[in-house]
């Protein structure tokens, strides 16, 4: 029983300290690989893809990226493209490849809009349905943070629909991957016009 529990203890860590480990990539090489890979095909050669429904990288955190292909390729998280694509990714081609794209100039909306219901939920949240400020952890203009060993990705600058499609995934249970389901249960308590609201302010930023 101790060495299940055990265990069990070291996959947590392990799991919390990747989420926040930068790696340590080489961008030349990744840059390399990123093509070789074809992630340029649908993410963008400068991180900024090139369909709607494709995520932005440029100038993502690292971090972030890392856990993302580690969890396309453990089954945490699901997408028929992603999960066969990060399928034969070395430990080093992922510190390589999230090293390139967080190295481009970061994601940029097209500048924002006056949006009273997005904006209050990014600036002040609801305190009477527990939801914080998506400022509060994702950054005042949404452009990431790491607090606590734990990775805000940048969502500020992000494809609408993308961010649309995430929220909706979120709130579903379709998507799980988030420190502690944090995002499940955000995203449960948000109203189908506060997440079109937000995927439209969110994309502008």
């Amino acid at each position: 029983m101790f060495h299940i529990v055990l265990w069990i203890y070291t996959l947590l860590l392990v799991s919390n300290s990747l989420y926040a480990d930068q790696g340590n990539g080489d961008a030349v090489r990744g840059k390399l690989k990123a093509i070789e890979e074809r992630c340029v095909e649908c993410h963008g050669e400068d991180g900024n893809s090139v369909d709607v429904k494709t995520p932005n990288h440029a100038g993502q955190i690292a971090g972030y990226l890392i856990k993302q292909l580690l969890n396309f390729q453990s089954g945490e998280r699901k997408h028929e493209t992603m999960t066969i694509m990060a399928a034969d990714l070395t430990a080093n081609d992922i510190d390589d490849i999230a090293a390139y794209f967080s190295g481009q100039k970061v994601m940029q909306g097209e500048g924002s809009i006056d949006n009273p219901l997005a904006g209050n939920l990014m600036l002040n949240g609801d305190q009477l349905r527990d939801l914080p400020a998506c400022g509060s952890c994702h950054g005042e203009k949404g452009k990431g943070a790491v607090k606590n060993n734990v990775v805000y990705p940048v969502i500020g600058g992000q494809r609408k629909v993308y961010l649309f499609q995430q929220l909706q995934s979120w709130r579903m249970g379709e998507r799980k991957n988030s420190p502690e389901g944090v995002m499940n249960k955000i995203a449960k308590s948000l109203q189908d016009e506060e997440i079109e609201a937000l995927a439209d302010y969110l994309s502008r930023l």
